[in-house]
């Protein structure tokens, strides 16, 4: 075995996957915080250009610059503030400087990412299906907390994941090339088509073009023969949130808590990948 070979190991690869995916969860923490504010200052832009009005001088906003801060009293957040869950933890869920509340959201994510990234890792080994599962995961994850903070599904996301599926099919990685081209397709217009049937019936829009891209990015990573069990899962997990929803109402919770459809797709999306082949090998024998 090389002097590196251990490093391959299940078990020890999963833990090394694990604490290397709790790092990615701390990355797209700022993600989710700062992809939405850049695309509304792009979106200003362009129509401040469009309409030949000058904006204010901006300073410089992506995902690097400026430094972390507390939103609060816009301390600067050091490098020992931000451990993976452990920091926040130590701080017992409170900025250092002014003692507002961290949101429950940071951790939550930094441990999902963590989680699913170790158990791609357990699940695929070392090569590159646990890479793709990993990349799939993360941007997941990334996905479904932005469509449940601010409506949006970003192209920046969804778009080069979709292609990141089809590539990684050029081999077989998850399914054969043509099941995930079809697949992307299938995943687009199938939504595509609920949408402008539901509109089309009742004058309302009951979601937006970034859940076609998504369930397209679906698509292409685990091929058309999953899709159904995607719009089932992510059918189903809509109903018992939408239930717990109602519950909660009733018990006088403020009800401020919504949904999109993107975090449904996303967790459908990941069952798929991760457990797809034996629940389809259940529902179609033979398949």
């Amino acid at each position: 075995m090389s002097e590196l070979g251990w490093l391959t190991q299940p078990a020890v690869f999963a833990w090394v996957a694990l604490a290397f995916g709790l790092c990615v969860g701390s990355f797209l923490n700022v993600v989710i915080h700062r992809l939405p504010r850049m695309m509304e200052r792009g979106w200003r832009e362009e129509c401040a250009e469009i309409a030949g009005t000058p904006l204010p001088e901006q300073g410089r906003y992506n995902l690097f610059v400026p430094r972390s801060a507390c939103p609060s009293c816009g301390r600067g957040i050091r490098a020992i503030e931000n451990v993976p869950v452990l920091s926040w933890l130590a701080l017992r869920g409170k900025c250092a400087g002014c003692g507002t509340r961290i949101s429950m959201r940071y951790p939550a994510v930094e441990l999902l990412a963590g989680l699913g990234t170790g158990w791609a890792a357990w699940h695929f080994g070392l090569g590159l299906a646990f890479a793709g599962a990993a990349l799939f995961l993360w941007c997941a994850i990334a996905l479904a907390f932005i469509d449940q903070a601010t409506g949006y599904l970003p192209d920046d996301i969804t778009l080069p994941l979709m292609w990141a599926g089809l590539l990684l099919n050029l081999g077989g990685t998850y399914v054969s090339l043509g099941e995930a081209v079809t697949g992307a397709a299938a995943g687009y217009l199938s939504l595509w088509s609920i949408y402008w049937a539901f509109k089309l019936a009742t004058g309302k829009e009951g979601m937006g073009y970034g859940d076609f891209k998504m369930h397209a990015a679906v698509g292409a990573f685990v091929g058309w023969k999953m899709l159904p069990l995607v719009i089932l899962v992510s059918a189903g997990v809509g109903l018992l949130f939408g239930v717990a929803q109602m519950v909660a109402a009733r018990g006088g919770w403020d009800g401020n808590f919504r949904f999109h459809f993107g975090p449904y797709i996303a967790i459908a999306g990941v069952v798929a990948l991760f457990w797809g082949a034996p629940i389809l090998r259940w529902y179609l024998p033979g398949a």
